[in-house]
């Protein structure tokens, strides 16, 4: 494909195109001469219309656009949570294509289903995590405690005949629990559902007993009195819901898991316009009224990037790949 500028050229011939993750950290300028983008920007989303990565995107459209001097355009492609998009992300070669991708999608795609196209330890480039949210651990009103650690003896105590929902193999959701059960002791069993407003049906009629939900919507049933809220999978309490305790609370040492979103390029792309596209989302996620609308939207605004982002790329599909092995988990 030719070259879309002189100063890519000339990245390229002094090997400043590193590809792979570690390309995210890469501490190369972006060169006086540097003539991009030069047609508009495509945001790829593995989600469709109405989703939280759209949402996402559609946040950041327009004042990335403001910043690059380009339109920027959200487009949707469903299916194969998140995978295809990120497929096309990753094969892409027009250089103005970069995917807002969720976790799986950037950690342990291929480790799950070994028939995904992609690696994404290969084939992406990290370039932001552009928000994150803990889970939350749910329950239903009829069981008797709330308390967590009251709560989590009680979940040891029922083995089998407790069940808990998620949004279906392979999902936050699942390996999350599944992960509380490597920790805990807990054997409940997995009850896959559409979506996680099938799993909050499912526990307000006390089909499930517990399930892993995105604070914006286990607060929103929480305050109307349907379902009780156990604790927050972060490390820390969240802004979101402050008055949740932790896992960590409850007296689980060794439990973190976020929810998060990112944006990604291909593993192709050239250095600088990889440290040009990090500059810009680093600027765009500092603006009070993107903040404010990802918060609104159940998301803190984090910006991680650099190597920071590869570290928690690194350590989250270390996490991941370890749950998935010991618990024999296979997309069916």
């Amino acid at each position: 494909m030719a070259l879309a500028c002189a100063g890519i050229a000339s990245a390229q011939s002094s090997g400043a195109n590193r590809s792979g993750p570690d390309a995210a950290g890469a501490t190369s300028t972006r060169p006086a001469d540097l003539n991009w983008p030069v047609r508009p920007l495509r945001l790829v989303v593995g989600f469709g219309g109405g989703s939280s990565p759209d949402f996402v995107a559609r946040v950041l459209a327009a004042p990335m656009a403001t910043a690059l001097g380009q339109p920027v355009i959200v487009e949707n492609h469903p299916g194969a949570s998140g995978n295809i998009a990120a497929e096309i992300v990753a094969k892409s070669t027009d250089r103005h294509t970069v995917g807002i991708l969720i976790n799986g999608n950037m950690t342990i795609a291929k480790i799950l289903n070994p028939a995904t196209s992609y690696d994404p330890q290969k084939d992406l480039v990290p370039l932001s995590i552009i928000c994150t949210a803990p889970l939350v651990l749910a329950t239903t009103p009829a069981v008797s405690t709330a308390d967590p650690r009251g709560f989590l003896e009680a979940a040891r105590g029922a083995g089998s005949k407790w069940s808990y929902g998620t949004p279906g193999i392979g999902t936050i959701g699942h390996l999350g629990m599944e992960l509380l059960k490597a920790r805990t002791g807990i054997g409940a069993v997995h009850v896959p559902y559409q979506g996680n407003p099938q799993v909050i049906t499912g526990l307000i009629g006390a089909q499930l007993q517990l399930a892993l939900l995105p604070p914006g919507l286990a607060q929103e049933q929480v305050k109307a009195g349907k379902l009780r809220a156990i604790g927050v999978t972060s490390a820390r309490r969240s802004e979101l819901v402050p008055d949740y305790p932790t896992l960590r609370e409850a007296g689980l040492k060794d439990f973190e898991l976020e929810i998060w979103t990112a944006a990604a390029a291909p593993a192709s792309l050239p250095a600088p316009i990889v440290q040009r596209l990090i500059q810009v989302l680093s600027e765009v996620i500092r603006l009070p009224e993107v903040r404010q609308k990802l918060f609104q939207h159940g998301y803190e605004a984090v910006g991680i990037s650099g190597e920071a982002l590869v570290r928690r790329v690194k350590a989250d599909t270390a996490t991941l790949t370890e749950i998935i092995a010991s618990q024999g988990i296979k997309l069916e």
